[in-house]
């Protein structure tokens, strides 16, 4: 792979809120971090999920400049998600939501597909 694949993937799937659906307070809160990042019309919010945590799987969430090669790329609630294949079999159907809550805020993940969650909320199982 070159530094030009990189910059502009020509092999990106394009998907839809079945995959994941950003709600308004997550939304609005991503939009306001990626504009801080000068990335507010190209950056994007990488989701993956890796191996860890008390049950077996967690989240990773970093702001990128776009999506890589092989990546699946959700336009929704007026960001950007992007999201490798593999991690994509693990949240289809969530929805991303932000809470201000000084105890358990932050962005949070609803995942149809876990049948088991810890009880800090930062891992599951599925």
């Amino acid at each position: 792979m070159t530094a030009s694949d990189t910059a502009h993937p020509t092999n990106v799937k394009l998907g839809n809120e079945k995959l994941i659906r950003v709600l308004p307070g997550a939304s609005a809160r991503l939009s306001s971090l990626l504009e801080k990042q000068g990335r507010a019309t190209c950056g994007a919010l990488r989701i993956a999920v890796v191996g860890g945590g008390c049950s077996g799987l967690q989240y990773k969430m970093d702001l990128v400049d776009g999506p890589r090669d092989r990546d699946i790329l959700v336009p929704t609630g007026g960001v950007r998600v992007v999201i490798d294949p593999k991690s994509a079999l693990f949240v289809s159907g969530s929805e991303l939501d932000f809470s201000d809550d000084l105890q358990q805020g932050g962005f949070k993940v609803k995942n149809p597909n876990a049948v088991i969650t810890c009880s800090c909320g930062e891992s599951f199982a599925a």
